[in-house]
């Protein structure tokens, strides 16, 4: 196999695509878009989102303190896309889409009652990158659809039809291949 090198660039894909919903002082509510997103710690459970300056969100998040990480699935694609080329200075991007935002549990800002997962963050420091500034943030609680409840209470996040981001494109995270564990599993023998 014969391989090219390029420049450095941004080229770790598939990433999440996730929505993120806050609020300023005053109130008023806004959703991003972002794709530099992921967990950096387990205990205590945390993330971090990466978000330009220029961006309406950016002084909102920077200002309270406080974020809501929704997680999209396949029909919130375009609102998702939306969410992240027009600007919440000039669009109420909650009532333009016709998305509810929800009351928290824990943060002030509201999170997006039409996705099936909803992280609420504390920020708890701001590192300057370069074009973007990363937020790590605390995850205060995670709210959960039921409807991905079984009766036993177990999550099945697969029911959820989530979506990420590759290189220009939203796909599904349709087809299951292997479990946790799988690839060192003992293999069962059929008595």
């Amino acid at each position: 196999m014969s391989k090219l090198m390029w420049k450095p660039g941004t080229m770790l894909y598939p990433v999440p695509s996730v929505m993120v919903s806050c609020r300023n002082a005053q109130g008023e509510n806004n959703i991003i878009t972002i794709a530099w997103t992921g967990i950096i710690c387990s205990d205590p459970a945390m993330l971090y989102i990466s978000v330009r300056p220029e961006r309406h969100s950016y002084d909102m998040i920077k200002e309270t303190g406080e974020f809501v990480v929704n997680i999209p699935n396949s029909k919130l694609a375009f609102a998702t896309d939306f969410c992240g080329v027009k600007s919440g200075r000039s669009i109420n991007k909650f009532m333009h889409l016709k998305l509810t935002p929800a009351k928290a549990n824990l943060v002030a800002a509201p999170y997006i009652d039409e996705c099936p997962v909803n992280l609420e963050c504390k920020v708890k420091d701001i590192i300057k990158l370069g074009t973007h500034d990363m937020f790590i943030a605390e995850i205060m609680c995670v709210n959960v659809d039921d409807s991905l409840l079984d009766s036993k209470g177990k999550l099945h996040l697969n029911k959820a039809d989530l979506i990420c981001y590759s290189h220009g494109e939203y796909k599904s995270l349709a087809k299951s291949l292997g479990t946790f564990g799988y690839s060192v599993k003992k293999k069962t023998t059929k008595k």
